[in-house]
């Protein structure tokens, strides 16, 4: 995340901490200034003596703008790493979000979804809404991975060189998907046991026929707890840095995609949008998230109906009354009865 915070802080951050935490005099006694190492100025229009640039990648070199010397957090305080690190997780999420939700929505989502009759009253309102509520407190619980990461404490590395060689810049990537995909299940799996779903998991499974805009509709602990094993990889295994930028966004992507219900994949190795559409349905199966390997040892695995493959029938009164009652039973196993308000006329089922 240092490429990222450099970027940022170039085009953004040096201004914004230049009007928001000016350089002076009063401020290179004070405590807090004390406290973050920079005490000591050599004018009040220039940066603390003892901050050095280093560039966070060989391939390109941003440094502190005028504005950086104007401010008295450097580019390389603590307290400024944190709430930058903060404002890219939540706004960067926010925009990525957004963008590729409402791609998908616009240009893949099938709209004949919206007469499905388990699809709720307001429902793409309400997944954006429970959206905006996950998304800060999501930030603020990655906060301490993202900052201990450009801090130093992480195996990320910038060029072959600095890693095992050139074998694992690509290998990183199938090794990536792999390990995480065998933690999320689990994880996952633990979420759907009685006493975490109904305090943490419940709200992702209000959408039984989800949008694109479900994707990122979690509690903040369960968005959190599923995003473990992306965060705690670089601190076990190395990482190259853009490789991590590249997959922290394919990530947030990927999540969008299987929540589309474009049923492209019928695959028996890809967990696709088919895949989690069964998991929304019937709650109880399909909870990897790349793949359906986890699942299949962990004896989860239900491959998604045929019908879900052809329009004429994926979209028919027969299977979606078929998927009603089945999904009836399963909610009123799971959660004791359904709360939820479907169609325009806001009518419950119990």
């Amino acid at each position: 995340m240092d490429i990222v915070l450099e970027l940022f802080d170039a085009v953004l951050f040096d201004r914004m901490y230049a009007a928001l935490v000016p350089a002076s005099a009063s401020w290179a006694a004070s405590p807090l200034a004390v406290a973050a190492g920079h005490a000591t100025f050599s004018s009040v229009r220039e940066a603390p003596t003892d901050y050095h640039y280093r560039p966070a990648t060989q391939l390109f070199a941003l440094p502190p703008t005028e504005w950086a010397s104007r401010s008295a957090w450097a580019r390389d305080n603590i307290y400024r790493q944190a709430v930058s690190l903060y404002l890219i997780t939540w706004l960067f999420g926010l925009v990525v979000y957004f963008v590729f939700a409402s791609l998908s929505y616009v240009f893949v989502f099938d709209k004949a979804t919206f007469s499905h009759p388990k699809f709720l009253k307001n429902q793409v309102r309400q997944e954006i809404r429970q959206t905006m509520w996950s998304l800060p407190g999501m930030a603020v619980l990655t906060l301490p991975f993202f900052l201990a990461e450009v801090r130093g404490f992480g195996k990320l590395y910038d060029s072959s060189a600095d890693g095992p060689g050139r074998w694992y810049d690509v290998v990183q990537f199938p090794f990536f998907l792999a390990f995480t995909d065998g933690c999320i299940y689990w994880i996952h799996r633990a979420l759907h046991s009685p006493l975490l779903y109904k305090r943490l998991h419940k709200p992702h499974h209000r959408w039984i026929m989800p949008t694109p805009y479900a994707s990122h509709a979690f509690h903040p602990l369960d968005g959190f707890s599923q995003s473990i094993p992306y965060h705690v990889f670089p601190f076990i295994f190395p990482l190259q840095k853009l490789a991590y930028v590249a997959l922290f966004i394919f990530i947030n992507v990927w999540t969008v995609f299987i929540h589309d219900g474009e049923y492209v994949a019928n695959s028996p190795i890809i967990n696709g949008a088919a895949c989690h559409t069964m998991h929304h349905l019937y709650f109880n199966y399909n909870y990897g998230q790349f793949t359906t390997l986890w699942d299949r040892l962990g004896g989860s695995y239900r491959k998604p109906n045929e019908e879900l493959f052809r329009r004429e029938t994926k979209m028919g009164k027969q299977e979606w009354e078929r998927q009603a009652r089945e999904m009836e039973a399963v909610v009123a196993q799971v959660e004791g009865g359904d709360d939820r308000s479907y169609g325009a006329d806001g009518k419950k089922t119990q």
